[in-house]
């Protein structure tokens, strides 16, 4: 063989060497999404066996507030169906858009229940209910924290997928960005619901 054939050979499978490692940073990083909106599953599906306890408990001193009540446990199995959806395609921006129009409509049903339990003392005396406040709040500050992390993964691979020359890889095997978690544009529906008891 001459030397051009080596020269060329030896190019050849550097690029190949090259392709392989992009497409297997670009499968990792892609996993790593996936693993990242496990942990905000498990945060949401911890908030939300919390909500019925937090109802329940809320449900003695509030019985003329029935429909604040059934709108929090209907935004609950709204946002658990989302949820649930997203958890089966987590790379999935329609499931996931799905996800954070249901936590919205959550967030809003609970805040409207914190608003109306303000206005009962012995509510707010509830040893249960402070409990589960605390517990609520304290998963609320987890799924923040997973969010960021899901969208610092999202970003990594994002910028690893739209970087040349890796950006071949990524359009020859059908790699597309993937959507962050994002808030609302509503800024009072940005705000962390806020329990206080």
């Amino acid at each position: 063989m001459s030397a051009t054939l080596w020269i060329l050979l030896a190019i050849g499978l550097a690029l190949v060497f090259w392709a392989v490692g992009a497409y297997n940073r670009l499968v990792r990083l892609k996993n790593a999404i996936a693993n990242a909106f496990g942990q905000i599953d498990v945060q949401l599906k911890r908030r939300y066996d919390l909500i019925p306890n937090l109802v329940e408990v809320a449900r003695k001193y509030l019985a003329h507030e029935a429909q604040t009540l059934e709108s929090v446990i209907a935004a609950r199995n709204q946002a658990r169906s989302a949820e649930q959806s997203a958890a089966a395609s987590p790379l999935n921006a329609g499931a996931l858009g799905a996800l954070a129009g249901a936590e919205q409509l959550l967030g809003g049903a609970l805040g409207r229940l914190f608003a109306v339990a303000e206005a009962y003392p012995d509510l707010k005396a509830d040893q249960t209910m402070r409990e589960l406040s605390e517990e609520l709040s304290s998963t609320e500050n987890r799924i923040g924290f997973a969010r960021q992390a899901y969208n610092d993964h999202v970003l990594e691979f994002n910028d690893a997928a739209a970087q040349f020359p890796t950006l071949i890889v990524a359009r020859l095997f059908s790699f597309s960005t993937q959507s962050m978690l994002e808030s609302t544009s509503n800024e009072t529906e940005r705000q962390t619901v806020k329990v206080s008891f």
